[in-house]
């Protein structure tokens, strides 16, 4: 005996193996286009040799750059985010700039909420007097750092906007490179 197929059980079974089809190429496609930007927000590192150390950071703010130096010679260049307070240097407290002048790197902090940063000696006391001659508090906490915690995944996409506090934002891999080459003590130059 023969089995109808016209009958609502297997047009009912047709739908849920249509359905099941649909749903399952629609994971595929979401895994295949998560795999993409994954892969398209990878950095690609400058080759940077594991024992270098570097003796000067120069970062463009225009040009949203960060170049690495030792001994006069370009070492690597990494593209960054910065304040999201726009152009113009530091002033005050909550001004989301990133300041501008020659600093050095005064210390690391390896539990920080960004992954690692890199603390610069901001405000030195040229700033210091600005901001007291303007009754303002200069800020502080100054960094060099990778992406916040948890969203290490965003990787170059983060470049796409300044988002910082007045931070210099580098992807995880970049930041994990300068940690290694810059050592407490360098000369950091931040210029318009």
């Amino acid at each position: 005996m023969s089995v109808p197929f016209d009958t609502p059980a297997a047009r009912r079974t047709k739908f849920f193996v249509r359905a099941r089809r649909v749903v399952c190429a629609g994971i595929i496609v979401v895994v295949l286009a998560c795999g993409s930007v994954s892969m398209l927000a990878r950095p690609v590192l400058p080759q940077l040799p594991k024992d270098v150390q570097a003796d000067r950071v120069l970062i463009e703010k225009s040009a949203h750059r960060l170049t690495l130096y030792a001994a006069g010679q370009v070492l690597a260049v990494y593209p960054v985010s910065l304040g999201r307070g726009g152009a113009g240097p530091k002033t005050r407290e909550g001004d989301r700039l990133t300041p501008e002048g020659v600093y050095k790197i005064s210390g690391r902090n390896p539990q920080s909420a960004y992954h690692l940063s890199l603390r610069i000696s901001y405000p030195d006391e040229a700033d210091k007097k600005r901001a007291a001659a303007a009754g303002v508090n200069p800020g502080s906490d100054i960094m060099i750092h990778g992406i916040r915690n948890g969203f290490g995944w965003l990787g170059i996409l983060h470049r796409y906007a300044d988002w910082t506090q007045g931070c210099i934002a580098l992807t995880n891999p970049e930041i994990a490179q300068l940690w290694r080459a810059v050592p407490d003590g360098t000369v950091v130059d931040i210029r318009p």
